[in-house]
């Protein structure tokens, strides 16, 4: 038997989609990672970061939108739980933009919302479908930024003020994979 009850007679050799995996391994690439400033939305410290495509750019306008965004979200976040401290990303992805706000909450959990749109249309950003999580290259800015609070906030030393300090100085800058 399998780990799902599964008679091993029954299913494939591999349960991995072989083809798709490949496909992805092939067109696989480092995407560019920069940090703005953090500031205050809605009563929240945020940390923005822009992650783009090849041949992408995330535009001024485009980080407006998702500070818009951001600041609805937001609103209602301390209803979620939140403790004040968010992580904006602004992707320009190679299939689409993208905006998530994850927002650190009690229980040393987070809440993520996920915005989606076409490529270039920063008017065109919903809310993405539910269950829709992080892609790889936002997952690596996610983790960094799951080890700055660690680092600095959960385990730091000193004044809060002085934590929150050198959380928001360490950001994640360059190529990402």
């Amino acid at each position: 038997m399998t780990d799902l009850g599964e008679s091993p007679a029954r299913r494939s050799p591999s349960a991995v989609d072989a083809d798709a995996l490949l496909a992805l391994a092939d067109g696989y690439h480092a995407r560019r990672v920069r940090p703005w400033s953090s500031r205050v939305v809605a009563g929240h410290l945020v940390k923005p970061y822009a992650i783009e495509a090849p041949g992408r750019g995330v535009t001024d306008e485009s980080l407006e939108t998702a500070l818009r965004l951001a600041a609805d979200h937001l609103s209602s976040a301390y209803l979620r739980g939140s403790l004040g401290l968010a992580v904006l990303l602004v992707h320009a992805g190679g299939d689409g933009d993208y905006v998530l706000v994850q927002t650190w909450i009690e229980g040393y959990m987070s809440d993520l919302a996920v915005f989606v749109g076409p490529a270039g249309d920063a008017a065109g950003l919903r809310p993405g479908r539910s269950g829709l999580a992080p892609c790889v290259w936002e997952a690596a800015v996610l983790a960094h930024e799951r080890d700055a609070l660690s680092r600095h906030v959960l385990d730091g030393q000193g004044a809060l003020d002085d934590r929150l300090a050198a959380w928001r100085g360490d950001v994640l800058e360059g190529e990402v994979r």
